[in-house]
């Protein structure tokens, strides 16, 4: 975390609605998944929000993980570890360019303060779980890991059809569009005159 105070009042409230959304069980699979997909070198982080985010900060692992799941070219060219700040802030954005680049949708994408700072790890396992959803469903044999552990993205399915089965289709009136089938005027008043209510 970085240098400052507690937060008081709304930017409390506000924090503490955002940490709620990070997820334990969702950060086990996804340290289950960078470890299988970098190998044992990366280590693995202490249990909780603080580890994760402690284990990921620099960057390097993040740079790691987007160039294993390239077979020719490495998105993030050189990775270095470093203490300094500014450097390691360098990292995470060059791992988030690498990460759309890869396919992630910028509204799936975490802020370098979000896992710098700390200040929205949900917004980080987020991100994440998008890279690996890709991953899984490019299916080009770099992903590494259960495939369970992530959903496939929804695929384009494309059709084709003939002209002739195009002009059947222009014959069927659609539901949607009504239907007299049935449907008659017989025992309708006319138009302008009340129903009739009658007391007994």
């Amino acid at each position: 975390m970085a240098n400052k105070g507690p937060s008081y009042g709304l930017s409390r409230e506000v924090q503490s609605k955002i940490d709620k959304k990070y997820d334990p069980e969702l950060e086990e699979r996804l340290v289950q998944w960078i470890i299988a997909q970098c190998g044992d070198s990366v280590g693995k982080p202490q249990p909780g929000k603080q580890g994760f985010q402690q284990w990921l900060k620099d960057g390097c692992i993040l740079c790691e993980l987007i160039n294993s799941l390239c077979k020719d070219s490495k998105l993030v060219k050189k990775i270095q570890s470093s203490t300094m700040a500014f450097k390691q802030m360098e990292q995470i954005s060059q791992f988030l360019g690498a990460a759309e680049r890869y396919g992630v949708t910028k509204s799936d994408m975490f802020q370098t303060v979000d896992l710098w700072e700390g200040k929205d790890l949900a917004a980080v396992q987020m991100t994440l779980l998008s890279l690996g959803s890709l991953a899984v469903t490019k299916d080009d044999g770099c992903y590494r890991g259960d495939p369970s552990w992530f959903h496939k993205k929804s695929q384009e399915n494309k059709r084709e059809f003939t002209e002739e089965q195009l002009k059947e289709g222009q014959k069927v009136i659609g539901l949607q569009m009504g239907t007299n089938k049935g449907a008659s005027q017989a025992g309708t008043t006319g138009y302008g005159r009340p129903r009739q209510i009658l007391n007994n």
